[in-house]
């Protein structure tokens, strides 16, 4: 990950000094009981931060790769939530300014984020985008994701396939080959993420899941098959 300089840290400053007045130590509490998180919190809102955020940004001026680099560099090496969060949203809003090879980044930063309230956004707004702007280059990279002894990390495979999927161009293939390989999972966060991604796709192509939960169905978990039939018409009891 790009080292934070001297430069990021004066462009980080406003941003840093204005989160604190943004939350409150009660909410702050109970967020980091809820995530079970180590790091500090400040109880800043989901609305609040990604308004400041995004009022911070676009008074940065031109921003470039390498500068969207050093800011989230610097952002994510504090030991707290809404530093590490703005980091991440960071790297959401200026994806595009992104390359795949920057999957290096997210990677690392979803093998130190230990929560889905980091990774998910991490995985499906800015993986999944780097994914389908360049896919020749992404693919290898979150192939080897989907069997990465990180949880984590598998996680984040299903969810890159996310992006596709909404856009209406999903990696069909991947789709099959991520769920088979996962499909037997014991971790929760793996099972749960398996299941949201079949929804997803549900809601466009209904047979295709459909036909896919009924071959898969006897080996797949409850809770992936209860997230994946969600929104599938005339889905029938999921079981337990």
């Amino acid at each position: 990950m790009t080292r934070p300089s001297p430069d990021a840290d004066a462009d980080a400053a406003p941003l840093l000094a204005a989160l604190p007045a943004l939350g409150s130590p009660e909410r702050a509490e109970r967020e980091r009981a809820y995530l079970r998180s180590e790091l500090d919190h400040l109880g800043v809102p989901v609305p609040a931060l990604r308004q400041a955020l995004l009022t911070w940004y676009r008074g940065l001026g031109p921003v470039d790769r390498e500068r969207v680099l050093a800011l989230a560099a610097r952002l994510w090496g504090d030991p707290v939530h809404e530093h590490r969060w703005a980091a991440v949203e960071l790297l959401r809003t200026a994806s595009d300014r992104l390359e795949a090879r920057d999957l290096a980044v997210v990677e690392r930063m979803v093998r130190e984020a230990g929560t889905w309230a980091l990774v998910d956004t991490l995985a499906v707004h800015v993986a999944g985008v780097l994914k389908l702007a360049d896919p020749a280059a992404a693919d290898p990279v979150v192939d080897r994701w989907v069997a990465d002894g990180d949880f984590w990390v598998r996680r984040s495979a299903l969810l890159a396939l996310i992006a596709g999927i909404r856009r209406g161009t999903p990696d069909l293939d991947r789709v099959d080959r991520y769920g088979a390989a996962t499909l037997e999972e014991r971790e929760f966060f793996v099972r749960k993420a398996l299941g949201w991604m079949l929804r997803e796709l549900s809601t466009r192509d209904p047979s295709y899941v459909a036909a896919w939960v009924a071959e898969h169905r006897e080996r797949m978990s409850g809770v992936t098959l209860r997230e994946a039939v969600r929104h599938l018409p005339d889905a029938g009891s999921p079981g337990a």
